[in-house]
């Protein structure tokens, strides 16, 4: 076996496949650019090479220097893992000119699949279904009109060597054919340096299902079954699943030969992922190769119980595959969600910024979750938001589901907007509940999955009554906390206070009297009996007449986060705009009093501004806060603009106050 690996990649797969190589008992070496020199695949490598700036062109996609540091570190092999250089032929025909195993598919199988239309020849030959649709050499804009005239509209325009839905236009009629090619070769051109394309009749609803396969170089083969990754937003998986569920078996049976008959007319050697679009009635269609690890292989690791990671390993090595198909078995059922840094409602824009609070499920048996982010770290706009991939494993499709929706409640994140709570109304929707798949399942239920999830007002008081239980906490001057030391009835304490939030651009306001059984909380007319405590800096238990829960919370700068059964709901405090004490400055140098991003800058350098001039706002928590001058005076320097994502403590302009007058 290999002595050291070197790992061309980060985040959770860097850190992935580290935990086997561990096992294995192979020497890691990380490679990082600026963005991640503290990075957990950094620090759990047993040594680390520095390879450039944080943009994913000078650093990770810089095929020369992770090269070098392979043979400067006496690495005899390479794991591309997924996405950057993974699929680069001329990469892998490098690390074999300089005697370095390419943990990966030979450079002539790299080729043979890169290219949509020529992978596509390919399967024609071997026997492999293939979409109706033309994928040939010629593209002559009014040859290809007329081929799609052929096949019969709708039609899909695709970029031969594209992926992640680039470069791809679907077109309902003939005359709006012309148009949408030059727009997709355009884009393809952009994205892709090759404007080629080719012609498919679009499968109406299809489903998403891909074959794992693996082969080594003694000539064996074997799948290890499939998965079904129908659920997607904008061409981009979402939720993983397998096997695939509610497919005919003699459909499973074609669609997993046919993989292995893709693999062997490449003379395939490692993992493999062979894609197809799956009609309604489980018609079968070749759609692409992956020649790598997919990200949602761990569903398939749950329900073979393997290592994929080992396997690639050892067949890499030059080991047969550690087991041949008749000694590969299906267990349950497994799901994996993908949680990012996004905002859904926003169109599923990536949020960028820090984690201010991370709590993972439980991990055992039935979850398991991958992930190279911990609190504190920064999404950045240089790489994919991805947090972390939450698997679990049941012993049948229901009981996945219901380890998904209470792993997904487990799950909390606060600092930035993600998915979690969308994740888990699509785990909780009708179509999905039922397994009734197609990449079209998020727009058909996105009424149901858009919709703002109601609040209960016994959440709101729950939300005060935290909020409330601090307040009394930092101002005890007792050595034991309030809280820790006896029950809130018994300290005796005449109090009222009133805890004032925000939530969803609405001013709240809840007041809160003491009595002997506890408190009474006073919100929008109606008065509830309300007792509780805090169990940890995390955790409140709170009990509203009669009605007892426990409650997982974070408190930061800008407010209080509740989570409950896989939702967040933020409530902000609310402040006073911020003047030149509130933004943590001295005179001269106004700071962001939170994270936030900055939605309007109205002065630049040498402006002159009055006392309580507004300067400039910030956004965070839904709520705009506004920063004001301190002083008379003027603008020496304005160091952001609109849009742009401040930290807390970040100098947001450089003042110089007006010099007062000597009587």
């Amino acid at each position: 076996m290999f002595e050291k690996i070197l790992i061309a990649n980060r985040g959770e797969i860097a850190c992935r496949v580290i935990r086997t190589a561990k096992k294995l008992g192979i020497a890691t070496v990380a490679v990082y650019s600026d963005a991640d020199a503290n990075a957990q695949h950094v620090k759990l490598a047993d040594e680390a090479i520095y390879i450039g700036q944080s943009p994913a062109t000078q650093s990770y996609l810089q095929a020369d220097r992770i090269i070098q540091a392979a043979i400067d570190t006496g690495s005899q092999a390479i794991h591309p893992g997924y996405g950057f250089l993974s699929e680069n032929d001329q990469f892998a025909l490098a690390c074999q000119q300089h005697n370095i195993c390419f943990i990966g598919p030979p450079v002539d199988a790299i080729l043979a699949m890169g290219l949509k239309a020529t992978s596509k020849a390919l399967m024609e030959k071997a026997g492999v279904p293939l979409t109706p649709g033309y994928h040939g050499t010629n593209q002559d804009a009014d040859f290809l009109k007329q081929q799609a005239d052929k096949i019969g509209y709708p039609v899909l325009i695709k970029a031969s060597a594209g992926g992640g839905g680039k470069g791809m236009s679907l077109v309902e009629r003939s005359e709006d054919f012309l148009h949408a090619l030059a727009s997709c070769k355009r884009e393809a051109k952009s994205s892709f340096g090759n404007d080629d394309v080719l012609i498919e009749r679009y499968v109406i609803q299809p489903r998403h299902i891909e074959v794992q396969v693996f082969g080594d170089t003694h000539g064996n083969y074997v799948h290890l079954f499939e998965r079904d990754c129908s659920v997607q937003r904008r061409h981009q998986k979402v939720l993983e699943e397998a096997p695939a569920p509610q497919m005919p078996s003699e459909k499973l049976d074609a669609m997993r030969q046919a993989a292995i008959d893709a693999a062997r007319a490449v003379d395939y050697v490692g993992a493999g992922t062979v894609e197809f679009i799956v009609e309604q009635d489980g018609t079968a269609y070749f759609m692409e190769m992956n020649t790598r690890l997919q990200v949602e292989h761990p569903v398939t690791e749950m329900i073979t119980g393997e290592d994929l990671v080992e396997w690639q390993l050892r067949v890499a090595y030059g080991e047969p595959l550690p087991k041949l198909q008749n000694e590969l078995q299906i267990h349950g059922h497994a799901l994996e969600a993908r949680i990012y840094a996004e905002e859904p409602e926003k169109g599923f824009l990536p949020a960028i910024g820090k984690i201010d609070y991370l709590h993972y499920p439980t991990q055992n048996q039935y979850v398991r979750v991958d992930s190279g982010i911990v609190e504190g770290d920064e999404i950045t706009t240089y790489y994919d938001p991805m947090i972390a991939k939450l698997i679990v494993w049941g012993k049948n499709r229901e009981a996945a589901l219901i380890q998904m929706q209470h792993a997904l409640s487990q799950f909390h994140v606060d600092g930035l907007g993600n998915n979690i709570a969308f994740l888990e109304k699509i785990v909780r929707s009708e179509s999905f509940k039922q397994a009734k798949l197609d990449t079209n399942l998020i727009q058909r239920e996105q009424n149901f999955l858009f919709s703002p999830e109601e609040i209960k007002p016994e959440l709101v008081v729950a939300a005060a009554f935290i909020e409330f239980l601090s307040k009394l906490n930092n101002n005890s001057s007792s050595q034991k906390q309030l809280w820790q030391a006896q029950p809130l009835w018994r300290l005796n304490i005449a109090y009222q206070h009133s805890i004032k939030l925000n939530y969803l651009n609405q001013n709240i306001q809840i007041k809160f009297a003491s009595h002997e059984d506890g408190f009474t909380a006073e919100y929008n007319g109606q008065s509830y009996p309300i007792s509780g405590q805090l169990i940890d800096a995390h955790t409140a238990s709170v009990q509203i007449g009669g009605a007892q829960q426990k409650l997982s919370f974070n408190q930061s700068q800008q407010g209080i986060t509740l989570f409950q059964n896989g939702q967040s709901y933020k409530f902000a405090y609310i402040r006073q705009d911020f003047n030149q004490a509130d933004s943590q400055a001295d005179e001269g140098h106004l700071k962001a009093p939170m994270p936030g991003v900055v939605t309007q800058v109205l002065v630049s350098a040498n402006h002159s501004v009055k006392k309580d001039d507004i300067l400039m706002t910030l956004e965070a928590m839904k709520m705009e806060y506004t920063i004001r001058a301190p002083k008379d005076g003027v603008i020496v320097d304005s160091y952001f603009q609109v849009g742009d994502q401040v930290k807390a403590g970040d100098e947001l302009v450089e003042f110089q106050p007006a010099q007062e007058e000597v009587a």
